[in-house]
């Protein structure tokens, strides 16, 4: 893997300086000596932090580190949502607009902090009176309104485990992480709008539970006028569950190692990964890095493009920006509908400070001009953000130019579910590279090393570690511990990422994307496996591979190798029966754009399928070391 990379655009690329004000006016004024601070006493460093939020009762220590199991804050008692609501309630911060939302008809709806609290309080007592305790696992599958993040508040008030599933996921992908948390209630809308199309979530939950014998009743939330039935015995509307119940609902204590949600995420191999993330550590790694990364303002208005079925939309969305006290914008909008200036419009219509979108927008951004963004003001906009996948030199530049007018800075941040924090990102301040992420956070200890762990030269492919353990990771895999250790044990002693990267002279990290089998399509992470799970569900394919390939607008595309059963000729309609099976099972970001019928598949001698084999081929270049090929 150690193979040298383009030298010149590693030691070449060229920086860009902020104006002296952002630096003077950052929370970190100077990330060498914060950093500085962090390496001489780490437990120091993150107490000091965690002493900034409300806690119910002291930690007795920051950092119990069993390799490679953490518990961070040990016995500290909290409530998330105690930081996220009630510390501002009984402060400044009371009628602060905590939340503005616009929906993609133009309906808006604002939330002061009082409000949402109000809000929360009611829905966690109206989870109570359907018997939802402590533990309890809530699935949440709902559109991009307010009452989602209602629903995830309410959930951690009472100490309930949620699990927020994709709106755009199918009836197998919600069934099985159903079945898999064995939720309790399901949480949904009747409808969600996307694009001026409606999409039918009531329908598609009353599919999926069919076989989820744990669920007990289904909230839904009502848009649609005339209002949808609602089944009695099972089936409750979201309003009347809150109706005749207290405003007030007492934080359920919560030790820090508790866990707060289950996210899943696509394994590379196998069924999707439910990772856990905990209450105490989560809180305090989603706090500073949102507070210092976006270098939140009090007077800042923000906004997180990212779906809330995704992590960012549960860290720097909700929980971080929450804790920080931040005003946020979200809402059902989509880049390019009811035309290509939507964003643009909403950044100037609402004021926006700092933006965090993905790689992928920018990209077709750029596809469909400048003209667009220069028809609006951008000039509230103080400091862009990426998020998702690299962002790459060219899609930087345009960014930094177009939509930053050369002055905001950006901060490209590398970090996953299994994080729950940003980990790599160039502060606010600091001269910027395009194509650099920048280096560790203060609290992250980053390196590229070659497949035994031992650092490479500057220059040199290698994989991206974490060296130490950090508050917001993740503390397993739900009911499947020995894939939580695969990630400390594939190279020993240090967390493997599955990125590949580059280490400039300077420190500074390019990340270059994933060395597993995970696939980053318009900035959502799907597995090969479970598409391939999917194409072979269908009764006319014997076996299926997927990789994926580079595109200039999605990052990349879905193309699979399909070998049907004997007896079956291979057929344009096969192909779009196919397509449209994966659409119908996981959803339309799971359809491969291409479908390619095959005799054989490269495998080891093992059987399992070499996908690099077959990614090498598509795409002309040698695939390198093929001794484990069987044929």
């Amino acid at each position: 893997m150690a193979e040298q990379f383009d030298v010149k655009l590693v030691e070449e690329a060229k920086y860009y300086t902020p104006l002296p004000e952002y630096r003077e006016k950052a929370w970190v004024k100077d990330y060498d000596e914060e950093y500085s601070e962090f390496l001489k006493d780490p437990e120091a460093f993150w107490g000091k932090i965690a002493k900034e939020l409300d806690w119910f009762g002291p930690w007795d220590k920051v950092l119990d580190w069993k390799y490679p199991y953490a518990k961070w804050f040990v016995n500290g008692k909290l409530n998330i949502t105690y930081n996220c609501l009630d510390r501002h309630v009984f402060n400044h911060r009371r009628n602060k607009v905590a939340i503005i939302w616009r929906g993609e008809n133009g309906e808006e709806r604002i939330f002061t902090y009082q409000m949402l609290y109000r809000q929360v309080n009611r829905f966690a007592n109206g989870l109570k009176r359907l018997g939802i305790v402590k533990g309890d696992r809530v699935c949440i599958y709902m559109p991009m309104i307010p009452e989602q993040l209602i629903a995830m508040l309410a959930c951690a008030r009472i100490g309930a485990v949620h699990s927020v599933v994709f709106g755009g996921f199918g009836v197998t992908a919600l069934n099985y992480r159903i079945n898999d948390t064995e939720s309790k209630v399901v949480i949904t809308a009747d409808i969600g709008f996307r694009r001026g199309k409606t999409i039918p979530l009531k329908t598609l939950v009353e599919e999926a539970i069919i076989n989820a014998p744990s669920v007990e009743r289904v909230v839904v939330l009502r848009r649609k006028e005339p209002k949808v039935e609602i089944h009695s015995g099972i089936e409750i509307d979201f309003y009347d569950l809150m109706e005749g119940v207290e405003p007030v609902c007492k934080p359920e204590v919560m030790d820090a190692e508790d866990p707060l949600f289950i996210l899943y995420t696509s394994g590379s191999t196998g069924a999707p990964k439910g990772v856990i993330h905990t209450c105490g550590g989560y809180m305090v790694g989603t706090y500073y890095t949102s507070k210092v990364i976006f270098d939140l303002k009090e007077e800042d208005v923000y906004w997180c493009t990212a779906d809330v079925g995704w992590v960012t939309g549960h860290s720097y969305l909700l929980y971080g920006p929450l804790a920080v006290g931040a005003t946020i914008f979200f809402g059902e909008a989509v880049p390019d509908y009811p035309d290509a200036g939507n964003f643009w419009r909403l950044i100037q219509d609402m004021g926006i400070t700092i933006f965090y979108t993905a790689p992928t927008a920018i990209r077709m951004f750029m596809k469909v001009g400048e003209q667009w963004p220069d028809k609006y003001d951008l000039s509230s906009l103080r400091i862009l953000g990426s998020v998702g996948e690299p962002l790459n030199p060219e899609a930087f530049e345009w960014y930094y130019r177009v939509i930053g007018k050369d002055r905001c800075p950006i901060v490209d941040t590398w970090w996953q579910t299994e994080t729950g924090m940003q980990m790599i990102t160039t502060f606010v301040g600091e001269k910027m590279r395009p194509g650099f992420a920048g280096k560790g956070i203060p609290g992250v200890i980053p390196d590229v090393v070659d497949k035994h762990g031992k650092p490479v030269k500057t220059g040199t492919l290698g994989f991206l570690i974490i060296k130490n353990p950090w508050p917001a990771m993740f503390r397993t895999i739900y009911k499947n511990d020995e894939r939580y250790r695969k990630y400390w044990e594939t190279i020993p002693n240090v967390y493997t990422v599955g990125d590949l990267a580059v280490k400039g002279k300077d420190g500074y990290i390019m990340i270059l994307g994933r060395a597993d089998d995970i696939i980053i399509v318009a900035g959502h992470n799907i597995g090969t496996a479970e598409v391939e799970s999917a194409l072979v569900s269908h009764q006319s394919v014997a076996e299926a591979a997927v990789i994926g390939k580079p595109d200039a607008l999605k990052g990349n595309l879905i193309k699979a190798f399909v070998i049907l059963k004997l007896g079956e000729k291979p057929s344009d309609k096969h192909k779009l029966d196919l397509k449209y099976h994966v659409r119908m099972t996981l959803g339309p970001i799971a359809q491969p754009d291409d479908i390619e019928f095959v005799d054989k598949l490269p495998k080891t001698r093992s059987g399992k399928i070499m996908r690099r084999v077959l990614k090498a081929k598509e795409l002309g270049i040698d695939p390198g070391d093929i001794s484990t090929l069987e044929d």
